[in-house]
């Protein structure tokens, strides 16, 4: 993080050729990187520091990618990976880093407690709010619904591990960048396992 130069430029190259997204390569090692090499780093079983060591080196050198269980387009959450895909016609397009429900006990609107996680299956978009939304346990960027309460949203917090209530956090750029490709249309399908 904070390095800069031809070597962070090549890196950002491969991470975005193997579907790592970090918006637009400019040779910056900063936030958006980091979600990237995050990304990578789970994809490939590694340790999630963040920092380009030699293991991580050699996933990027291999070429690791994720593969997604859709056989159509839509976004599939892998919860153990802790990995968002943007997938398009059975291929994995976009790869994000997320942090999903962090398994910690909160207390609810109404008192009752409840546990932080993200629920399971094959969902829809239903609902969506192009812009700061509201909600009962914290503002969300540019939500995109797909069971109840829970959205794919942008926050300034994904944190390499799960610590959200539920919902799929990631980057609030990410966020923009899937509703200005018009990623998660309503009626699209969200997978999550």
């Amino acid at each position: 993080m904070g390095d800069h130069g031809p070597k962070v430029l090549a890196l950002q190259n491969r991470l975005s050729e193997l579907g790592y997204w970090l918006g637009q390569p400019d040779g910056d090692f900063g936030f958006l990187t980091v979600q990237a090499v995050w990304a990578l780093q789970k994809s490939a079983g590694l340790s999630r520091d963040g920092a380009v060591g030699p293991a991580t080196q050699q996933a990027l050198t291999n070429g690791v990618r994720p593969q997604t269980r859709l056989s159509g387009s839509g976004i599939d959450i892998d919860l153990g990976r802790q990995i968002l895909m943007i997938v398009r016609d059975g291929r994995v397009q976009h790869v994000l880093n997320t942090s999903t429900g962090g398994g910690y006990e909160y207390k609810q609107k109404d008192g009752d407690t409840a546990i932080a996680q993200t629920p399971k299956g094959t969902f829809s978009v239903y609902y969506v709010v192009d812009g700061e939304d509201q909600g009962f346990l914290g503002d969300m960027w540019r939500p995109r619904y797909f069971n109840g309460g829970y959205a794919v949203h942008g926050s300034p917090s994904i944190p390499a591990y799960p610590a959200s209530h539920g919902c799929a956090r990631v980057s609030n750029a990410a966020m923009d960048m899937i509703w200005a490709r018009d990623l998660m249309p309503k009626g699209s399908t969200v997978l999550v396992r």
